[in-house]
Formats: structure tokens, sequence, C-alpha cells
């Protein structure tokens, strides 16, 4: 009896402390103002935060003043509460061709110039596999074009595709290539999607010496450029690449953090992330309106992030909390990557990243958890969303692949357990796609009492992360769970 009544006390005790902890995140958020960011965000004044406008600008300096008008701390490392990021922006050539084995290739056609500079005259193609490193063994690039595929053999996700581009490029150019061409044949992902998507300005993370190289990809759907070069009968192409323009810029990602409580975990960090970026201005829709506003992607993220920081400034949880909000998400993740790959915070003492990203909602009962069910901190997820009054659901269209084309991937391939806590939806159906990416998506078409549920539940949930007594990893199986245990030191 003792035992039962212990434990019965216990059940009772964690209860209240659940009842408390949602209760005192009820009375302290702000709806008015949580709303007032929202529509700032989303408004036509930002011109669709798109990262190669100026107006990207004023939503950068925005939540970096709401960041250090709650109290977050500027990460050592950064300037300010930015880390900046050497972009390049990039327009497609005005004259793009490559004339190979008598075939003519041309931009946006059958070939889409990526970055570099102008190129013009023949050259030698040599075949370097995929383009890694040990491809390169024995091989002879100088003033030759190296020519490889797309991805790597394990990795033929979209999001891979562009972000090996850098490192192949980088590769290309130590080993003497005056040009990298890769082949582009990936039956499962349409060229004509990605031609629409790449042929226009691009914006990249700027690779120095390396972005002198020019890189191209070139639809070869059968493999064929690649046979006849294993036959010897061809080993020469013509190229004229002109006119083509590239521009530096900076790009920020904005960082704060918050210490947390407890002596030993504080040294421990959990990353509450969201993308603040659009994609800008377009043709005008049917109404005459051509600014993308993006409140469901992203600027509803953006502003669970903001209030966040305003929460955890003033109730700090046992572990630290790492605020950021992601540049050029739509450009290919590149904020987030870029951060990943020159970390401010050393990523082993990132425990955790809960991201943010949104494509729309069609069921406001609901929040979708991409990736939920792959860490053991998802049960503590689920009934953050399940005391605020909704459910937690897993991903209802892992054919999208979008577990792997979010930020939440950047910091998942390295090893940090990393879901995407969405708006909810249950299919990618016409309620998703009427304003997913669509001048649409405004505060105005907004259900904005979702909205203050979404956000409570978002703070619950890290909350409940960063007071964890068990440090949160993968699920065994996971396929991020060897790369995480090294990432770790775990046996």
């Amino acid at each position: 009896m003792k035992k039962i009544t212990l434990s019965l006390s216990m059940l009772l005790a964690i209860g209240k402390l659940a009842i408390a902890q949602s209760t005192d995140i009820e009375n302290k958020f702000n709806r008015e103002e949580a709303i007032s960011h929202f529509s700032y965000l989303a408004s036509d004044e930002l011109k669709g935060r798109d990262p190669i406008r100026p107006e990207i600008e004023m939503a950068a300096s925005y939540i970096a003043s709401e960041f250090e008008k709650y109290g977050a701390k500027q990460v050592p490392g950064a300037t300010g509460y930015y880390q900046l990021i050497p972009f390049m922006m990039s327009t497609p050539p005005k004259t793009g061709e490559i004339v190979i084995d008598g075939q003519t290739y041309e931009q946006g056609e059958t070939l889409l110039v990526l970055s570099g500079p102008d190129l013009e005259g023949s050259y030698e193609l040599v075949d370097v596999g995929f383009g890694l490193e040990a491809d390169y063994e024995g091989k002879d690039l100088k003033g030759k074009i190296a020519v490889s595929n797309v991805g790597a053999p394990d990795q033929m996700s979209p999001a891979a595709l562009f972000s090996l581009g850098a490192e192949k490029i980088k590769l290309a150019k130590e080993n003497g290539a005056v040009g990298l061409v890769e082949m582009f044949n990936i039956p499962s992902v349409p060229w004509q999607l990605v031609s629409r998507f790449l042929n226009r300005t691009q914006l990249t993370i700027d690779q120095g010496e390396a972005g002198d190289l020019p890189y191209i990809w070139v639809k070869d759907s059968k493999n064929s450029i690649k046979s006849e070069m294993a036959k010897g009968e061809m080993d020469e192409a013509r190229f004229k690449i002109q006119k083509k323009t590239n521009q530096a810029i900076e790009g920020k990602n904005v960082v704060a953090w918050i210490e947390g409580t407890d002596p030993a975990l504080k040294n421990e960090f959990v990353l509450l992330s969201a993308h603040y970026d659009h994609v800008g201005v377009g043709e005008p829709d049917a109404n005459g309106d051509s600014i993308f506003n993006g409140a469901r992607d992203n600027a509803v993220g953006t502003v669970a992030v903001i209030n966040a920081a305003k929460y955890f400034a003033e109730n700090p949880p046992k572990r630290s909390i790492l605020l950021a909000a992601w540049t050029a998400e739509e450009k290919g993740l590149l904020g987030s990557a870029y951060f990943a790959s020159n970390p401010l915070i050393p990523l082993k003492d990132i425990i955790f990243n809960l991201n943010i990203d949104n494509g729309g909602y069609n069921d406001t009962s609901i929040i979708t958890v991409i990736g939920l069910g792959r860490t053991t901190a998802d049960n503590l997820i689920s009934e953050a969303v399940s005391e605020i009054g909704l459910k937690a659901i897993s991903d209802p269209a892992p054919e999208q692949g979008l577990y792997d084309r979010s930020d939440n991937v950047s910091f998942a391939k390295h090893g940090v357990p990393a879901p995407t806590f969405s708006l909810g939806f249950t299919a990618f159906d016409d309620e998703i796609n009427k304003y997913y990416h669509k001048q649409a998506d405004s505060v105005e078409s907004f259900d904005l009492d979702y909205a203050v549920k979404y956000w409570k539940a978002y703070i619950l949930a890290a909350q409940k992360i960063a007071n964890m007594s068990e440090k949160p990893f993968w699920v065994p199986g996971d396929k991020y769970e060897g790369v995480g245990k090294s990432l770790y030191g775990i046996k």
C-alpha cells in the first residue's frame, strides 16, 4: 500500500507541475504583442523578406532588437546579435551554351550555370565519378573540366544535391580544374522543376577563390555523355558562358542565448530556431498583389522564437537556450548550414534543436511534428502540445521528404537530434497549396487563435526538453544515430 500511495503521490505531483508550467505560460503570454510581431514580419513593408532584397535588413534588425529588449544575451563570437555570412549573388548568363559531341546544351533548357565567372573556349573533359576526394586520385585535371554526377551514392535528395556542390567546387579547384560540370540524371527529381528554380538570380555561400570556378549542371537523363567518355569517343567540349554577374553581399543569422540555471546542465544548449526569410516579390496575382508576405512560411515560426526569447529570459530553464533566426532557407538552407559549419557554440554542446518551418495548415486541432518518434524527447513535445489543448501528430506525407528539406537537417546530419515543429496539416491538399508560396499567405488569412496556441505549445515543449534529467538522443536505429554517437562521444 505504501508503494502504491507513493506512486500515486508522485503522479499527482508530476501532474500538478505540468499544470503549473502550462498555466504560467498561459498567464505570461502577451497575445497582442505576439500578434504585433507577426503583423510586422509579414507586412508589405518587408517585401516578402527576400534575402537578396534590402528589406531583409529590416527584418533582421527587428528580431535582434526584440532579443535584446527581452534580455537575451549576445553569443560570443557574433557581431552583436548577428552571425555574418558571406554570400554571393549570381544572375544567369546572357549566353549559356556548351557543345558536346555535336549536341548543344543551352541555358534554362538543358543547361544551368549555377555559379562562377564566364568561360569561353574548348576544354578537355575528365570523368571524376561523383566529384568526391577519392575520385580525383591519379587524374590530371590541370587546365581541364571536371565532369561528375550530381549528388553522391548515398545522398540524392534535392537538399544534398545543392549542399554537396560547395565541397565539389573546392575539390575541383584544388585539383587544378578550370570548371566543374555535373551530369543531372536523377529520375526522382524533375529537371523542369530544377530548371524553373535555378534559372534565376541565385544566392550561395561565397567560396572565396573556389568561387572563381564555373559550376554547371547539364541534363543527361540517360548518362550518355559519361558513357561516350568511357568509350574514348569524346573528350572535349566547347563552352560559351557570357555576361554572368556575381556580386558579394552580406547575410545575417540573428542569434542570442539565455543562460540556464543548473550549474552542470547550463553548459548544454537547446537550440530554438526558425528561418525568417521568404521569397520576396513576384508577378502580380489576380488581385494585383505581388508581395509574398510569408505569414505561414515562416513569420509565424520566427515569432515563436521571439516569444520564447521573452519567456525564457524571464523564466530560464535548467539548460541554456540558444535562439536563432536563420536567413536564406528559401535559397537552400544556407543560413543554418553556415552556422552548422561555423558554429558559434560547439555542436557537441547543442543537445537538441527544436526547429520551426511551415508550408501552411489545414487542421487547427493539431500540430504536425516532422520527425516525431525519432528522438527520446518527442514524448515531451507531445505532452506539451496536449497540455495546450492540441494534439501532436507525425509527418503525414513522408513521400515529400520534409525532414531533409528544412533547417533541422543542417544539424541532424551532424548528429544533433532535430525535429521540426510545424503547423497542423494532414496532407498537401488544396488548402495548403492555396497559401504555400502564394501572395495570399498573409496574417489576414491566418487563424490567430490557433497561432497563439501554436506559440504557447512551442514554448512549453522547449521548456520540457530544456529541463529533462536525461540528455535527449536519437531512438535506436535512426539513420542519424551513428553520427550522433560520434558527435557526443557515445560508445
